[in-house]
């Protein structure tokens, strides 16, 4: 194990394909499920934003659970990480399915608030169960900032893709004249979305690496686990600014609805338009960033990347009020992301790097699960703060025409409020400190340290097989 070891392209396009998997179904049903409910279904905005508040409880909770039940997970035949993803994935597809079927009166006001609750809480704990995995695993497949940029960029085109198929569908059949919304044409492509999710799922679960030496680790009690965790100084830092970048992620992808229908009051092709802009951009400088990272670092290429962003919202408040110039800023935006998506997860993995350094430990799935702590509940408040602010300035769901104060409100909560949070997260990375010569001198000593536990795994295998042959 060293840093020149280069990873199969089985093992890259299964990392890709299990991005993929993982992004379709989650990325339509957290972006599309506030738009179905409330406009569609017909719960109230009030009711519909409670909902995403009480949902932030477990969803701030499972994440860490399951990342210590991950991170003590040991199977000689599965591996810690394969056996969620193989034996998950049909029970993913199905709790994507039930996202879109109320099992409720859609009259009942009440019965469909619980409803949405229920189905949010199934579909996130398997979400979480194989997103925690798919989050971490670069960490465990590759060391070098470089080779982990190179198997990033595979995942982040697949899962590009699988996302901007999801807008399209979700948008193409949710959005514009109510007379176009057909229930069974739209569950049956739900469905579809399922079957294929699982068996990308499935299938990609048979080529993905981890290191089992990981296995013979003792690991951290819970509480102590929890400690050290948050006692890592690079990780609180970036905490903030993941916080930050996810409420204007979750912000943009739940108010796009309510923007191209209610502000722009684009129908049929055009109402996918803005993010069709945005994950052309995406496509279009992966390759860049990947260079910048190897020049310049994964610090650097996190914060323009959030600043870049952060601006092209604020932009998009200012001119975004028709879609010929709407789209200058959609292509900021698709640039600016294109560096997150690429650095964010070199970034983590950097600080689980760190933190074996400090414990000796590999825990992958226990820092994504603290990572989920804090940006979990972000989702949620992200939707809240949106339905709440549209809300107060006289949004009301089910009617195509809103006034221009709700039209101003929309505004608000789409472009004003993810530019704040992604300035302010930028400028809190600055302080972020895993970077420079001293760091990488710093992964001679990981690499030692991996090296070690290899060769410790290797006799623990000659001995039991020796033991067997006795």
């Amino acid at each position: 194990m060293n840093f020149k070891k280069k990873l199969s392209l089985k093992s890259k396009l299964a990392y890709g394909g299990l991005g993929a998997g993982i992004s379709l179904p989650s990325q339509i049903t957290f972006s599309a499920i506030t738009f179905f409910y409330n406009a569609i279904l017909g719960l109230s905005t009030e009711l519909t934003g409670f909902a995403w508040l009480i949902f932030s409880i477990w969803n701030a909770i499972n994440d860490p659970i399951f990342g210590f039940i991950e991170d003590h997970t040991k199977s000689e035949k599965y591996g810690r990480r394969i056996p969620y993803i193989r034996f998950g994935a049909p029970l993913y597809g199905l709790a994507f399915i039930f996202c879109w079927i109320p099992f409720v009166s859609l009259t009942n006001q009440l019965a469909l608030y619980f409803n949405l609750i229920v189905v949010l809480f199934v579909f996130d704990t398997l979400f979480t169960i194989l997103g925690l995995i798919n989050y971490t695993l670069p960490a465990e497949m590759a060391i070098s900032a470089k080779q982990r940029s190179n198997l990033l960029i595979y995942s982040s085109i697949l899962s590009s893709i699988s996302i901007m198929l999801s807008f399209i569908i979700s948008i193409t059949l949710l959005t514009g004249n109510e007379s176009t919304f057909n229930p069974s044409v739209f569950l049956f492509v739900m469905i579809l979305i399922a079957i294929i999710s699982s068996l990308v799922l499935f299938v990609s679960s048979f080529y993905l690496k981890e290191n089992k030496y990981t296995q013979l680790e003792d690991t951290l009690p819970v509480i102590k686990g929890v400690i050290e965790t948050l006692k890592n100084k690079p990780f609180v830092v970036f905490e903030v600014a993941n916080f930050s970048f996810t409420i204007a992620q979750t912000i943009l992808t739940t108010a796009i609805f309510y923007y191209v229908d209610y502000v722009l009051a684009l129908t049929g092709f055009l109402n996918t338009l803005p993010l069709i802009l945005v994950f052309v951009m995406i496509f279009g400088f992966i390759f860049l960033f990947n260079k910048f990272i190897g020049k310049y670092g994964v610090k650097k290429t996190f914060i323009s990347s959030l600043l870049m962003t952060g601006l092209s919202f604020l932009l998009i408040f200012f001119i975004g009020w028709t879609l010929d110039l709407a789209i200058i800023g959609f292509i900021l935006i698709g640039i600016g992301i294109s560096g997150y998506m690429l650095s964010n997860q070199v970034v983590i993995a950097d600080i689980v790097d760190y933190d074996e350094i400090r414990t000796g430990k590999r825990r992958e799935t226990t820092y994504s699960g603290i990572n989920a702590l804090f940006t979990k509940p972000a989702i949620s408040l992200a939707n809240w703060m949106f339905l709440f602010i549209i809300n107060n300035f006289g949004f009301i769901e089910k009617q195509s025409i809103q006034t221009f104060n709700a039209q101003l409100g929309i505004m608000i909560g789409f472009a004003l409020i993810p530019s704040i949070f992604l300035i302010f997260g930028a400028l809190v990375m600055f302080y972020y400190k895993l970077d420079g010569p001293k760091w990488l001198s710093q992964k001679e000593e990981i690499m030692e340290i991996h090296e070690e536990k290899e060769r410790n795994y290797l006799d623990y295998l000659k001995n039991k097989e020796f033991e067997q042959a006795g």
